[in-house]
C-alpha cells in the first residue's frame, strides 16, 4: 500500500473518530407524527367560504452534539412532509397546505433546511435555518409546519444569572410553504429583500424574581423595545411585559408611535388556577409584528392578538388538572378576551394602517381546549388535542366572526 493511500485511511479514522466522540455520539434524532384537522365557519353577514382542511404532516429533528476541542463544530438538520387528506376548492385556506393557482389545497408538500453551529465554552453560533424564540422575534408551530427563519443566532449563557441572544434574519419560510422567502409581512408592514435584528437577554431564568429586555429593528420598518418583570411567590403568578414601537429609516409602513403592554396575574390552588389579565395598546396604530409568535402580550391567544390602535382589552382563564380526579394526563382550559375602544381612524395617512379599521371597534374571544397525553403503554407521550374558538366583532374592529374547532394528534418518535 503506497504511503499516501495509508496516510488518508489513517486520517480518515482519526476524523471518523473525532465525529463519532462529539457530533454523532451526543447527538439526538426525533419525529414527530402530526395529525391536524381545522374547521373554520364564518357567522358574518357576508360570510366567506366555509374553510376546512385535513392533513397529516411529519417533522423530523436532528441535532448533533459539537466536536471536541476549545471550539466545536457541529450540525442541526430538520425535514418536513405534509400530506393532504381532505379539503377541497372552496374549502382551502386554513393555513395547513399550500394553495395552488385554481384556489385548491395541494396534495403534498415538503421541505428541509438545518444549520451549522459553533461552540466555545457556553456561547453557541448557528449559521443556516433554524426556529427562533425571542419575544422580538419568534417562529410559530400553530399548524402542521413550523415556521423557521434564515440567518445567524448567537446564544450565550457564560454567565449564570444572564441568558443572551443576537439575531440577523434574512428570509422566513411560511408554516404552509416549502420555500423561505426575504419576505417578513406583519398587519401592515411587509418589509421585502432586507432583514430583521434583535439583541437582548432574560435575566435570572428559572428563578421567582426574573425578567428581560430586547430590541429589534425591522429594516426601513421601525425599531421596537421590550420589557419584562414577572415574579413567582408560593401560588401565585405575576406578570408584565411592555413594548415601544417607532418608525425607522424610509419608515415603509409609515410613522410608528406605538407602546403596548399587558398585566397578568395568576392564582393556582389544588388542581386549578385562574388568570386575570389586562392589556392596553397606546398609539394611532396597531401594535406590529413579524413571525407568527413575536408577540409576548397576556392578551394575543388562539384567534385575535386584541392588538388594536387605542384597544383595551381584559381576560379571565381557567385551568383544570383532571389527574386529582382520576384522569392522569388530561387538562381542561378556557378562557375569554373581551376588547373596545379600539380607533383606526386616526393612522397615518402615509402609512400601511389606513382605513384597517374604524372608531369604537369591539370584540371578544371565548376558547375552550381539552388536552391529553397517554401517560404509558405503547402509545405513551401520544397527545390528543380539541379546541374551540369562538369570535365575534362589530364592523369598526373589521374581524371575522367565526367558530372554529381544531384537532390535533400528534406521536413523538425518539429515534436516537
Amino acid at each position: 500500500m503506497r504511503a499516501p493511500t495509508l496516510l488518508s485511511l489513517m486520517l480518515a479514522g482519526t476524523c471518523n473518530s473525532v465525529l463519532a466522540a462529539g457530533v454523532l455520539d451526543d447527538s439526538t434524532l426525533d419525529v414527530l407524527s402530526r395529525n391536524f384537522y381545522l374547521d373554520n365557519k364564518e357567522r358574518s353577514p357576508s360570510s366567506k367560504p366555509h374553510k376546512e382542511e385535513w392533513a397529516q404532516g411529519f417533522i423530523a429533528n436532528f441535532d448533533s452534539g459539537f466536536t471536541p476541542g476549545t471550539i466545536g463544530f457541529g450540525f442541526d438538520a430538520h425535514a418536513f412532509v405534509g400530506l393532504k387528506l381532505d379539503g377541497g376548492k372552496g374549502h382551502s385556506g386554513t393555513g395547513l397546505l399550500p394553495v395552488d393557482s385554481d384556489g385548491r389545497s395541494e396534495r403534498d408538500y415538503s421541505s428541509a433546511g438545518g444549520a451549522l453551529k459553533l461552540r466555545a465554552s457556553k456561547t453557541t453560533l448557528s449559521v443556516g435555518e433554524m426556529t427562533v424564540e425571542t419575544p422580538v422575534f419568534d417562529t410559530s408551530d400553530k399548524r402542521l409546519q413550523p415556521e423557521y427563519a434564515s440567518g445567524f443566532l448567537l446564544d450565550s449563557r457564560e454567565m449564570e444569572a444572564l441568558h443572551w441572544q443576537a439575531g440577523h434574519f434574512t428570509a422566513f419560510k411560511n408554516q404552509d410553504s416549502s420555500n423561505g422567502r426575504g419576505d417578513f409581512s406583519g398587519y401592515g408592514a411587509s418589509t421585502r429583500h432586507n432583514a430583521i435584528d434583535f439583541l437582548g437577554g432574560q435575566f435570572f431564568e428559572g428563578q421567582p424574581l426574573g425578567g428581560a429586555l430586547y430590541t429589534s429593528q425591522l429594516s426601513d420598518t421601525w425599531r421596537q423595545y421590550y420589557a419584562n418583570l414577572h415574579w413567582s411567590p408560593a401560588n401565585w403568578m405575576l406578570d408584565s411585559n411592555i413594548y415601544r414601537t417607532e418608525d425607522q429609516g424610509r419608515a415603509e409602513a409609515g410613522t410608528i408611535a406605538n407602546t403596548a403592554y399587558s398585566l397578568a396575574g395568576k392564582y393556582s390552588f389544588a388542581a386549578q388556577s385562574v388568570t386575570l389579565a389586562y392589556q392596553k395598546i397606546n398609539g394611532n396604530t396597531p401594535f406590529d409584528f413579524v413571525g407568527g409568535d413575536s408577540i409576548y402580550l397576556a392578551n394575543s391567544i388562539k384567534y385575535a392578538d386584541f392588538n388594536g390602535p387605542g384597544e383595551s382589552s381584559w381576560q379571565v382563564r381557567y385551568d383544570l388538572n383532571l389527574a386529582s380526579f382520576g384522569i392522569p394526563g388530561l387538562k381542561f382550559m378556557t378562557r375569554y378576551v373581551t376588547g373596545r375602544g379600539i380607533d383606526g381612524t386616526h393612522a397615518p395617512q402615509d402609512g400601511a394602517y389606513t382605513l384597517q379599521q374604524g372608531r369604537g371597534g369591539r370584540h371578544w374571544e371565548r376558547d375552550i381546549d381539552l388536552h391529553y397525553v397517554v401517560q404509558s403503554g405503547p402509545a405513551k407521550d401520544l397527545s390528543v388535542q380539541l379546541s374551540h374558538v369562538s369570535h365575534r366583532a362589530n364592523s369598526a374592529q373589521a374581524g371575522d366572526d367565526i367558530d372554529r374547532v381544531y384537532v390535533v394528534v400528534e406521536y413523538p418518535l425518539k429515534l436516537r
